[in-house]
């Protein structure tokens, strides 16, 4: 019988071996292999979980994979999800580092790169496209993370900035909308 660790270290080990393009490239992998094919958890749960790992410091696929082993498995599933999250970025690193020396100006590694740019673009639009509709986001709610994307880009406000309003006006948000519904109730 196989190992609930095991099965945590080799799903991110895989994932981390290949997705290129960093943390939000691998979260439809992530998602893929955690709702989907294991059902270690639900969609919804999924959807939180993300939200609070990007809310956290450090990446976001280490973040992620922290928090599934740790729903899993508790301390020592977190510790197994991170070591196999970040044990392949750290040897193809490592790799590099021995070799790029001897590649940096090899004109196919160049188009090699420049050849893998337009996937990475498709592997972070793809889960925002699909968490926009697990988080039943609609053409009014849309106006959120549009209206915070331009003011990250255009006129330069912190994204840690955001976060913290994000945090203060949901926990604003869900006080008052029980407040009134309360009272609305009675």
């Amino acid at each position: 019988m196989r190992s609930i660790y095991w099965d945590i270290f080799s799903t991110f080990f895989r994932i981390g071996s290949f997705t290129l393009g960093g943390g939000y490239a691998m979260i439809p992998l992530i998602q893929h292999e955690v709702v989907d094919r294991y059902k270690w958890m639900s969609e919804e749960e999924f959807i939180d979980m993300v939200a609070m790992a990007q809310s956290a410091p450090g990446v976001i696929a280490i973040n992620t994979s922290i928090f599934v082993g740790y729903k899993l498995k508790g301390f020592k599933g977190s510790l197994v999800s991170a070591l196999g999250s970040a044990l392949p970025s750290f040897l193809i690193i490592l790799c590099i580092a021995i070799c790029f020396t001897n590649i940096k100006d090899n004109v196919w590694v160049e188009r090699i790169f420049k050849g893998i740019r337009p996937a990475v673009v498709a592997l972070i639009v793809a889960p925002i496209w699909k968490m926009s509709k697990a988080a039943k986001l609609t053409w009014k709610t849309a106006i959120i993370p549009i209206a915070v994307a331009l003011a990250i880009w255009q006129l330069g406000v912190s994204p840690v900035l955001i976060v913290f309003l994000a945090i203060v006006g949901g926990i604003y948000f869900h006080c008052f909308y029980r407040i009134h519904r309360k009272e609305k109730n009675n």
